[in-house]
């Protein structure tokens, strides 16, 4: 396939560059040393082996990632599940615009569920912060990543936007690929997932016509994902109140590398994808007299419902709503060995956290937030 050259430094890898890519990871030390912990009693030979006879990126998937995620998900969930029916028979490639939850696993999981239900794999937005190693970056293309480039100039970031809009149009148009993007940059820390206006108007720079008719020809189709348990959520509690005791606290690339461990590695509880049908015919009933600011805010609202209602739910949701009211709403929901245990995770998650300052009311309240505002979205969604 004839890729345009603009593309170069922010698609993933082609079939043919993946030879040489290989031997440069091989060389790489640190990417050694990676291995060796994730695959410990594996001589790396025998990796380097198997990587060379990976003659496609989806071969590449399918050898190393699909098995270590399935394993993954063996030993940190209770199990995944999907639910793809509004997607299957369509018969065209998909963006799967989603709730954010994990770094790493949201795309990673989803595109090994799809598999699983003989779907191809996603070709995943990932934000360059998150590429702290070379030898990151070179394995995300490999594994059908292209970069989203952050920390740019204001001209250079609708350059790059602009250009990242064109891959996606062509991925979807020429290479047939699906397509995974989170709906809005980074992940929403307090669970109250919004679709940020940017993120669409970033997808229609690319395409022809008019607004409406660009993200028609991506074929967005919303996902919403539920975890029981986010491994993260005393880490991003934690961070609320560094971010209110300190305005111009930022993380670090070492806080960045811990949030990508715990979330791949900690306890996940039951994790579920629910897939719903694509977007288009909602979009050609949008008024085409709409004003563009009100268009891309009406689409958001839209995604925005089609995920809110569609969320799974879990006993801890329902007790965390319950416990932030106090209430008992939801109290035929979940029973008072269900509550006790919800109520003993999240003791057990506060004790994690270490600041001198340690404010334990405000950082309860902001992860009992996360596990109740799936539930106020969803109750708003269906007006239950």
């Amino acid at each position: 396939m004839n890729i345009p050259t603009e593309f170069d430094d922010i698609r993933p890898y082609s079939p043919e560059e993946l030879p040489a890519v290989y031997e440069e990871l091989i060389a790489d030390e640190a990417f050694r040393h990676v291995i060796g912990k994730v695959m410990p009693g594996v001589p790396f030979e025998a990796v380097a082996m198997q990587m060379r006879q990976c003659k496609t990126n989806l071969e590449f998937q399918k050898t190393f990632c699909y098995p270590f995620l399935h394993d993954l998900a063996r030993k940190c969930s209770d199990g995944m599940t999907i639910d793809c029916d509004a997607i299957q028979g369509d018969g065209y490639p998909h963006t799967f615009i989603t709730n954010h939850r994990d770094i790493v696993l949201d795309s990673a999981l989803l595109s090994v569920l799809l598999v699983d239900n003989g779907q191809n794999t996603v070709e995943i937005a990932i934000g360059d912060n998150l590429l702290i190693f070379p030898w990151i970056k070179k394995l995300v293309r490999i594994n059908k990543s292209f970069i989203v480039q952050r920390a740019l100039t204001m001209r250079q970031m609708l350059e790059a936007s602009a250009r990242m809009s064109r891959y996606m149009h062509f991925a979807i148009d020429e290479k047939k690929e699906n397509i995974w993007i989170a709906q809005r940059e980074g992940r929403a820390k307090d669970s109250d997932d919004r679709t940020q206006d940017s993120v669409l108007k970033m997808m229609a720079m690319g395409g022809e016509g008019t607004i409406v008719e660009r993200l028609k020809g991506l074929n967005i189709a919303p996902a919403a994902i539920s975890y029981e348990y986010d491994p993260c959520d005393y880490l991003k509690a934690k961070e609320y109140q560094q971010k209110r005791d300190n305005p111009d606290f930022k993380k670090s690339k070492e806080d960045d590398l811990l949030n990508m461990q715990t979330g791949i590695f900690g306890r996940k509880g039951h994790i579920h994808f629910q897939l719903t049908p694509c977007i288009n015919d909602k979009l050609e009933a949008l008024d085409p007299a709409m004003p563009k600011t009100e268009i891309f805010t009406a689409i958001s609202a839209l995604i925005d419902k089609q995920i809110h209602a569609n969320y799974r739910f879990y006993p801890g949701n329902y007790v965390a709503y319950d416990w932030l009211t106090g209430e008992s709403r939801f109290a035929d929901k979940y029973s008072a060995e269900e509550k006790a245990a919800f109520e003993q995770y999240i003791a057990g998650q506060l004790a994690k956290i270490d600041l001198p300052n340690k404010d334990e009311t405000f950082l309860r309240n902001k992860m009992l937030e996360m596990y109740a505002n799936p539930v106020k979205n969803y109750l708003k969604a269906t007006c239950a």
